[in-house]
This record gives C-alpha cells, structure tokens and sequence, in this order.
C-alpha cells in the first residue's frame, strides 16, 4: 500500500521540477534529475505528505524546517557536483537535501546538532537505500575534520558568519555555500577555493532559513528578538 502510494507521488515531483525549480532557472540536469528522483514526502511528517511538493518549507520538528524544493535545487546546483565529490553537509534536518547530495556525490557527511531528528533522518535514508550519507550528531559549525578536505560544503542554515573550521575544510577548488546575514535574512553566499588556495567570494540572492546554531554561529539561548 505504502509503495503504491509512493509510486502516485512521481507525477507530483514532475509538476514540482517544472514548474518551481526549472521554470525559476535551474539547469544543470543531474540537478534535475535528483529532484525528480527523491522522494521529499518521506522526508516529513507523514500528516503533511499531500503538501510535500508544494513551494514552500514544512515544519519537521524540534522547532526545524525542510527547505523548499527551489532552494534545495538552487543550492545543490550551485556546489557544481560532478559525481566524484567528498560533500559535507551542516544542517541534516529530516535528511532531504543528504537525499539529494547522495544523488549527485561520491560521499556526505551530514551532521545534525539535535539527535532526534539525526536519528530521524538516518532512519529515512536507510531505509530508501542511500549508502553513501553518514549522519553525525555534532557541532556542524566545527565542520568534520577527520574526514576533511571536502569538494563541496553546504551549509543549511543561517550564519552571523562564514565559521572558520568550515573554510578551513575546504579542499583546493572546493565550493562551500552558505546563508550569511541576521536571524531574519540571509544572503546566500558561494566561497570558492582556488587551486592556488585563495578565496573568492559570490552573492546568489536572499535566502531565509533557522538560525545555525553553535561555537561558531548564533548561541541556542539568544532570542529572536
């Protein structure tokens, strides 16, 4: 039953590529494709599964979003993955965009600062096979050393700053992109490392997302206000 009800979701991921992710200027096809090929709906609440395609963010938890598909697909595109890539993730939520990176790259490393949704969401991508996503409970604004460099780092929640430890993790022509600005708006921000090992810096739009939340990003206890 769970399957066939799987299976009515295609046309649903379909209507989503088209009309919100390639319509607004994304691309790159392997991108696309990702797009089509996770399921987002097991990726929430399964009370919110019928608005799962739609474009906007849905609650997951803990005070927690699951990004709208366009930023997702805007985001992903940006990292420009080829395949062969080692990705870190800061911000694992319910697992989607780990989904979506799993699609795209050789291997990522997720890491979640709050265990119930870490555990949520290595649950969900057991089960629907991904092999190559390793959730960790951790400080993701400390990155991941022992498995550094990355290619590719993103980062799925707002920052006062870019942290250090995360450029510090980037690999010589790796991409990091990452919301920067207040607890109310982002811009969303692409570092690149050169293969001389310089840094260069793009602005890819506004961007709102739940404050990043550790030693190098805002404090738990700082209101929103």
């Amino acid at each position: 039953m769970e399957h066939d009800r799987d299976n009515n979701f295609t046309s649903a991921r379909e209507w989503m590529v088209e009309s919100q992710i390639k319509r607004r200027g994304v691309s790159d096809p392997r991108v696309l494709k990702a797009m089509r090929t996770v399921q987002r709906h097991r990726f929430v609440p399964r009370h919110l599964w019928d608005q799962a395609y739609n474009d906007y963010p849905l609650p997951i938890g803990e005070n927690q979003t699951i990004s709208q598909p366009y930023i997702v697909a805007m985001m992903t595109e940006a990292l420009e993955l080829v395949g062969t890539e080692k990705v870190l993730e800061i911000g694992a939520g319910s697992g989607y965009q780990a989904a979506v990176l799993a699609e795209l790259a050789k291997e990522v490393y997720s890491i979640e600062r709050i265990p119930s949704l870490a555990h949520s969401a290595e649950a969900v991508l057991k089960n629907l096979g991904y092999t190559n996503v390793h959730v960790i409970v951790a400080d993701g604004t400390l990155g991941w050393p022992p498995e550094s460099p990355y290619d590719a780092i993103i980062v799925t929640a707002g920052a006062p700053q870019v942290p250090q430890p995360l450029i510090e993790q980037l690999a010589l022509g790796g991409r990091l992109v990452i919301p920067v600005g207040d607890r109310y708006s982002q811009n969303l921000t692409r570092i690149r490392r050169t293969p001389e090992g310089d840094l260069k810096t793009e602005y890819l739009g506004g961007c709102r997302f739940v404050k990043l939340i550790g030693a190098h990003g805002w404090k738990a206890e700082e209101p929103d206000y």
